[in-house]
């Protein structure tokens, strides 16, 4: 699916806002009604993944991991992707990560270092169920820059072949520079890192984002992807998702496809021309160029 229209960059800040108040009012105040919608690995398995039965082929000898981003979770993030790579022939798994207590659905919003520890304990267990050695990782948004922490400080490049980040904070990210406006806002900070530290720890410089940036942006023996929008309103500028590494191949999906109007979300949840990027990420010996007909393929 390609979005050939794209909404106008005016709503841009308020979308931004919005999602900033969202984070603060999940935490304040879940809802019953959002706790009935909360989707459950059934869900996933009758859809083709998260079945731990599945066994990698000779071709797709790692089972691929799902990081779904911040707000996400398991199941909505990957409604699309999901399916596509076990059509293509991989088992796929998706974990859900950073919940805070008494919010059902929206995920990642706990402590990103607690993030990691969650994904490599998930990682643990495809391996242990599957009988692979290693694992592909695949992320969005948040999702895409966590698994860094887990590659970097806990152990998880011995257990990781490729690592593939779509739209990832990788080096934090300014909001469209409404961040920078939370100091002028008594109390406002503090309410962010309270409620939703999940959502503090992404903004640039702060001190997690300071951490993960100490070290180099890559760990020998894993395969770097990052596939980023021009389009992006909520990892800016977009060009700080890209890393700087030996195995890094850092892509724009505008180069592609110019007329790919993508932004955050849909190029993590429905995008397939970025989907064509992640698939020959996961088989290189068997790319194909990805172009705007990559869409219906």
């Amino acid at each position: 699916m390609l979005p050939w229209t794209r909404a106008s960059r005016a709503p841009r800040a308020r979308r931004t806002l919005a999602a900033l108040l969202l984070a603060v009012a999940a935490a304040a105040a879940p809802t019953a009604a959002a706790a009935a919608a909360t989707p459950t690995a059934a869900t996933a398995t009758s859809r083709g993944w998260n079945d731990y039965s599945c066994k990698p082929s000779a071709a797709h000898p790692r089972p691929v991991v799902l990081v779904h981003g911040t707000f996400g979770n398991s199941i909505d993030n990957w409604l699309v992707l999901a399916p596509y790579l076990v059509d293509r022939g991989y088992c796929v798994y998706s974990l859900d990560y950073g919940q805070l207590p008494g919010v059902p659905l929206f995920n990642g919003l706990g402590p990103v270092e607690k993030s990691a520890g969650q994904l490599s304990s998930f990682v643990d267990k495809v391996l242990a169920a599957t009988g692979a050695a290693e694992a592909d990782l695949v992320g969005h948004s948040q999702g895409g820059m966590m698994p860094n922490y887990y590659l970097k400080f806990l152990g998880g490049a011995a257990k990781v072949n490729a690592m593939i980040g779509l739209a990832p904070d990788n080096h934090g990210t300014t909001l469209l520079g409404l961040t920078k406006l939370l100091p002028y806002f008594p109390g406002a900070e503090d309410l962010l890192n309270a409620n939703t530290p999940g959502l503090a720890d992404q903004v640039a410089g702060s001190p997690f984002i300071t951490r993960l940036n100490s070290l180099p942006d890559t760990v020998p023996g894993v395969h770097y992807t990052v596939i980023a929008t021009r389009y992006d309103e909520v990892v800016t500028p977009y060009r700080t998702q890209f890393l700087d590494g030996p195995d890094v191949r850092n892509v724009l999906l505008q180069d592609l496809c110019p007329v790919d109007f993508s932004e955050h979300v849909a190029i993590g949840t429905v995008d397939r021309v970025a989907y064509h990027e992640v698939a020959n990420a996961l088989d290189p010996a068997h790319a194909t160029p990805t172009t705007c007909a990559s869409a219906v393929g």
